[in-house]
């Protein structure tokens, strides 16, 4: 790999998603919530409302134009309870909705092990499989249009090391090779052709008095997958992104007219929170305005210039049109937002990277 190298660039555009005329309904404010494409919609499933305890906890659905920023709500999903930690990707034109935690009234939270689809074309839902382990607040990605790979995430009550990957043609459940580092929850990360980028998230280990403590992660992987040996995973490990480590930060992988690609991360917070946004040491987390990405022909990290405004607590980022977006989140002072953040990327010319 090259040395790693930063470089200041990027321009960026904040858009609010506010209610505009007759025909535009306004965007409910909700952090957490798992996104995923399909066409020229983006649709955000769950979320956690303005009040962020149990009980703004969602379990609906609605449909963003990306075109003219119209919101609509699609439905209700046919679950008991809202979830937090889930997350959305769109493979053959449905989404696959995966798992995330509910919360019980005595505040007791349990990993979900169902999986979801949704068919855009008619807003409906429909049971699809289950997760061999359950996992929330993973990181899923969508490979050639097939497989889901799952890396990692807590279940119950503790992280798991686990790779999993989905056929959504077969219907089969593979495993992969292990997460090779200290596993993680509300990482990030992206894909572009056969290879992935996983980054930061939270470690959690038990102390003799049995409780947890958590610790943010700067670890940075990439994967290689093997079309040819489904499961088979070659990972090696990257230097940490510039600027600090981060939780829950939003993440995609893009492919350029010009054939680079790169994997994208933006928001976040350095401080790991519960769902309220309040650290699990007791300090509120504050968002991060950072934006960075990982060249996968460089080999390189550039830093970007920052959002516009501060974000955190995102499920996935949103690529469309040569722009990205993010979607919902929590701004400064723990405040749920119903704003869509869109920002270009601008090129990275390789030839500047230290050899």
């Amino acid at each position: 790999m090259n040395t790693r190298r930063i470089m200041q660039a990027g321009c960026l555009l904040l858009l609010a998603a506010m209610p505009g005329g007759h025909a535009r309904a306004a965007a409910p404010a909700r952090t957490n919530w798992a996104v995923a494409r399909v066409g020229e919609q983006v649709f955000a499933f769950y979320g956690l409302g303005a009040g962020k305890t149990r009980l703004a906890i969602a379990h609906d659905v609605h449909a963003y134009d990306i075109d003219s920023g119209h919101w609509r709500k699609a439905g209700d999903i046919p679950v008991a309870r809202g979830r937090l930690g889930s997350v959305a990707v769109t493979v053959g034109g449905r989404v696959y909705l995966f798992g995330g935690y509910s919360v019980a009234a005595n505040g007791a939270e349990t990993t979900t092990p169902g999986v979801l689809r949704f068919d855009p074309a008619t807003d409906r839902f429909a049971g699809e499989t289950t997760m061999p382990v359950p996992v929330d607040d993973t990181v899923a990605l969508p490979w050639r249009d097939r497989w889901i790979v799952l890396v990692s995430g807590w279940h119950d009550d503790g992280n798991v090391r686990a790779v999993q990957l989905y056929d959504t043609r077969t219907k089969h459940w593979s495993r992969g090779t292990p997460w090779p580092g200290p596993p993680v929850f509300g990482h990030a990360g992206g894909l572009v052709g056969d290879s992935m980028i996983v980054c930061d998230g939270v470690t959690a280990t038990k102390g003799a008095d049995g409780r947890h403590r958590f610790a943010i992660s700067n670890a940075c992987w990439r994967g290689e997958l093997d079309p040819r040996a489904v499961g088979r995973i070659r990972w090696s490990a990257l230097p940490a992104h510039p600027g600090p480590p981060l939780y829950r930060a939003g993440a995609v992988g893009v492919r350029r007219t010009d054939g680079a690609a790169s994997i994208v991360f933006a928001g976040g917070s350095a401080r790991p929170y519960n769902y309220d946004g309040i650290g699990y040491d007791g300090l509120p987390a504050a968002p991060s305005p950072n934006v960075v990405s990982y060249d996968l022909r460089c080999n390189a990290w550039t830093e970007h210039r920052p959002l516009p405004r501060a974000g955190m607590d995102y499920r996935g980022m949103i690529a469309a049109h040569g722009r990205l977006m993010l979607f919902g989140g929590m701004r400064a002072g723990q405040a749920v937002s119903g704003e869509v953040i869109r920002f270009d990327l601008p090129a990275v010319d390789c030839r500047r990277a230290p050899g």
